[in-house]
């Protein structure tokens, strides 16, 4: 039961609170940026808005809205809303809460929504205790996670609950976000103002996280004098560094070295550098990246410069002895090289077709001249011509087994090394 002490308290939290948790959306048309999953005519909105949801999981980065739609969800909906943490949470906690929800269900008829933020932090064993009651509607789940669920939770989870994604917010919403904070009464209730170039600062600052452009404008506030501008020298001391999105386990470490690496098999070298820096600069370990440069330079370069894989060598040698900050030249010296090289995909063609040959092909015998002449019987074998005994140290003799022709796996492009050591004929 409220009473006059506990809402003092609760006035005193909220003035005390963060600014990014003070100006949290109230309703869903205070969030921003994210129309494709809560807009008008989405499916999470009349679902929230008719009282009517089933079971979801919020997906996508940090600072675009998961919790804040969590908290729409609970001052919108006639269900018990309840909170399990994945962080500190135990099988206990959930059993506990879903036996409390049966409970409610059965002597009410009350619906309890369960939120989990961080659901992929849950154990596989914590996962499984969710699914007879989220599959028997017990409780309706609202999971919350920053990692792709298809593979960081349950499948049976996931195929009983629906996926909303929701995208990194632009910098149009960053500015209204910041600009709504500086006037809102919950936030800083028209004591600053700020210039544009401070503005932009923050945006650019904030990769698109919202929480962290309100928590940047809440310290760049506090550097400034009551009634005074937020200038660029606030922003930059509150945030010296921009906060560019990389979780070196998750769906953006793929994606940039997915970039990375078409950048260089693409043969631009500014996108290649461009995708290096996002890795450097968001922590990856520097030789992941040699170890992919290193693959690039025989997959994809090849025999069209067979000096690219010795660089690439040197380039993984360099990130174990040297590492960072200095090793950040040797890998886009390396990574330069590769996009600027000449490309053939010849040898990783030719090992793939003769291992397809092995594997699926009928059991080919060596020819006899070939053979291995310490044993037995071998003065029959046919007779071996030693190269070095011939011009050019060349000789056309039977190499492949019965049955196969030379050009049958490996066809030489007509690119740089290779269109020099097979010309095309005439």
């Amino acid at each position: 039961m409220d009473t006059l002490f506990s809402e003092v308290d609760g006035e005193t939290r909220f003035a005390a609170a963060p600014l990014a948790v003070r100006m949290r959306p109230r309703t869903l048309n205070e969030i921003v940026g994210q129309e494709e999953a809560v807009g008008k005519d989405t499916w999470l909105r009349r679902a929230i808005a008719n009282d009517t949801l089933s079971s979801v999981i919020l997906f996508g980065p940090a600072g675009t809205g998961k919790t804040s739609i969590a908290h729409v969800i609970a001052n919108s909906t006639n269900a018990a809303f309840v909170e399990v943490s994945a962080v500190s949470g135990t099988v206990a906690d959930l059993r506990r809460e879903i036996k409390a929800a049966e409970e409610r269900l059965l002597a009410y008829k009350r619906r309890t929504i369960l939120f989990i933020d961080e659901i992929h932090r849950f154990s596989r064993s914590q996962q499984d205790a969710l699914l007879h009651a989220v599959e028997d509607r017990i409780v309706i789940l609202v999971g919350a996670t920053t990692e792709n669920p298809f593979f960081e939770v349950n499948s049976a989870l996931i195929s009983r609950s629906r996926i909303v994604e929701l995208k990194p917010i632009g910098n149009h919403g960053i500015k209204m976000l910041v600009k709504r904070a500086l006037e809102d009464e919950r936030g800083l209730a028209n004591e600053y103002t700020i210039s544009d170039e401070a503005l932009n600062a923050i945006v650019i600052t904030a990769g698109g996280d919202a929480r962290t452009a309100l928590t940047t404008l809440e310290l760049a506030a506090a550097l400034t004098e009551s009634g005074g501008e937020i200038g660029t020298e606030q922003v930059r001391e509150a945030s010296p560094r921009r906060q560019l999105p990389y979780d070196k386990d998750g769906d953006t470490h793929y994606d940039v070295i997915s970039a990375f690496i078409k950048s260089m098999r693409g043969s631009d070298p500014d996108a290649t550098v461009y995708w290096l820096a996002r890795m450097i600069e968001g922590g990856e370990d520097p030789r992941f990246i040699a170890r992919r440069i290193f693959i690039l330079a025989s997959e994809d370069v090849g025999l069209a410069d067979p000096r690219a894989i010795t660089i690439a060598a040197a380039a993984f040698k360099s990130a174990e002895s040297i590492g960072y900050p200095e090793c950040r030249i040797n890998l886009a010296e390396a990574a330069i090289y590769m996009a600027l090289a000449p490309k053939s995909n010849a040898a990783y063609l030719a090992i793939d077709a003769a291992l397809k040959e092995v594997r699926e092909g009928p059991l080919r015998s060596v020819p006899t001249h070939l053979r291995d002449r310490h044993r037995p019987g071998s003065e029959g074998y046919g007779t071996y011509l030693y190269p070095h005994d011939y011009p050019g140290a060349q000789v056309e003799q039977q190499y492949l087994p019965d049955g196969l022709e030379r050009g049958c796996f490996y066809k030489p492009t007509n690119i740089g090394w290779e269109k020099l050591r097979f010309p095309p004929e005439e």
